[in-house]
C-alpha cells in the first residue's frame, strides 16, 4: 500500500478488496480492465514478452512501420466469451454494492465484447448510460487477408477500428436526480464549463512520447483524455475515484492532478511498482 494526500494505492486482488470495503463509499468507478481477461494472463504476457504466439498476436512491424502489439478479439473462444461475461458480472455485483446512490462506472471496453459487458451490468441492477467515443484513429483493423494480401488488394477483412468504447453504467438513484445530488453528490456528469455538456465523443491521440517513458503500460490511456472522463465522473466535484485495474495508474494520476480523491487497486506487483513512481510524474505531466 502506499498512501497519498490525494490518494491511496494498493497492491491486492480488486475482488478481494471490494468484497472487504465498506458498502455505498466509492462515488464513481473509472477503470480500464483487462476486455478479454486473457490477454493479462501470466503466460500470454510472457508471450508478448517474446513477440510470439498467444493473443498479442498481430505483427509488430507491418507495411515498413513498427506496431506495437495489441490483442485481437477475434481469436476469442466461447469459453473465453463465457469467462467475459462472469467476470463483468463478478466486477458489477461487487461495485454495485460499494457504489453509492447515482454513482457512475465509466469502463473501458471493446467493440467486439460491448454487448457482453451491457448484459452483465444490466443484469445486476445497472442502468446503461450510453457510451463515450474515444476517437483514436491509431487503432488496428482493415488489414487485407493474411498471407494474400496482393490476390486480395481492394478487401479489408474488418473495418479500421477508429474509437475505442467506454461503456458508462449508474446505480440507480435515490428518487430523482436533483435529490440523489444534493444526498449523494452523484447522479449526473460534470460539464466542462457552464456553457458546455459532457459530450460522449473525446478526441484522443495515443500516449506517446514523455508520457509513455513515464508509465511503459501496454494499456497506458493519456492523461489529456483521462482527466476529461475523471473530471466528469464526480458532478459536484466531491467524493472517492475507484480503479479497481490500476495499470500504470493514469486514472489515478488524473483524479491527482485535479484535485480529487481516488484509490488505485492493481494485483500485478511488476504493475504496481510501476504506478507507484509513475503516479506523480503523470500528475505533473503537461498534455499538449
Amino acid at each position: 500500500m502506499a498512501k497519498h494526500g490525494l490518494y491511496n494505492i494498493v497492491q491486492t486482488d480488486a475482488f478481494d478488496w471490494l468484497m472487504g470495503r465498506r458498502r455505498a463509499s466509492v462515488h464513481a468507478v473509472v477503470t480500464d480492465p483487462p476486455h478479454g481477461i486473457v490477454e493479462y494472463l501470466p503466460d500470454q504476457l510472457l508471450k508478448r514478452a517474446n513477440g510470439r504466439g498467444g493473443i498479442w498476436r498481430l505483427p509488430q512491424s507491418f507495411d515498413g512501420a513498427r506496431r506495437n502489439p495489441i490483442p485481437r478479439f477475434t481469436v476469442l473462444s466461447e469459453t473465453d466469451l463465457l469467462r467475459i461475461a462472469e467476470f463483468h458480472m463478478r466486477l458489477a455485483t461487487a461495485l454495485e454494492r460499494v457504489l453509492v446512490p447515482g454513482g457512475h462506472v465509466l469502463l473501458s471496453s471493446q467493440n467486439l465484447l460491448v454487448s457482453v459487458v451491457a448484459t452483465a451490468f444490466r443484469g445486476c441492477g445497472f442502468e446503461p448510460r450510453g457510451q463515450v467515443a474515444r476517437v483514436v484513429t491509431t487503432l488496428r483493423g482493415g488489414d487485407r487477408p493474411k498471407n494474400a494480401h496482393r490476390k486480395f488488394a481492394d478487401v479489408s477483412v474488418m473495418p479500421k477500428s477508429c474509437w475505442e468504447p467506454w461503456c458508462l453504467f449508474r446505480k440507480p438513484c435515490e428518487g430523482r436526480v436533483q435529490d440523489n445530488l444534493r444526498k449523494w453528490k452523484t447522479g449526473a456528469f460534470r460539464r466542462p464549463s457552464t456553457d458546455e455538456p459532457f459530450k460522449d465523443l473525446i478526441y484522443s491521440s495515443p500516449a506517446r512520447g514523455a508520457e509513455r517513458k513515464i508509465a511503459p503500460h501496454p494499456s497506458l490511456k493519456p492523461q489529456k483524455f483521462m482527466r476529461q472522463i475523471v473530471r466528469a465522473s464526480l458532478p459536484l466535484g466531491k467524493g472517492v475515484i475507484l480503479d479497481p485495474f490500476m495499470g500504470s495508474g493514469s486514472t489515478i494520476a488524473a483524479a491527482s492532478a485535479l484535485g480529487l480523491r481516488s484509490i488505485g487497486l492493481e494485483i500485478n506487483p511488476r504493475y504496481f511498482r510501476l504506478a507507484k513512481k509513475a503516479i506523480p510524474s503523470l500528475a505533473d505531466y503537461s498534455p499538449h
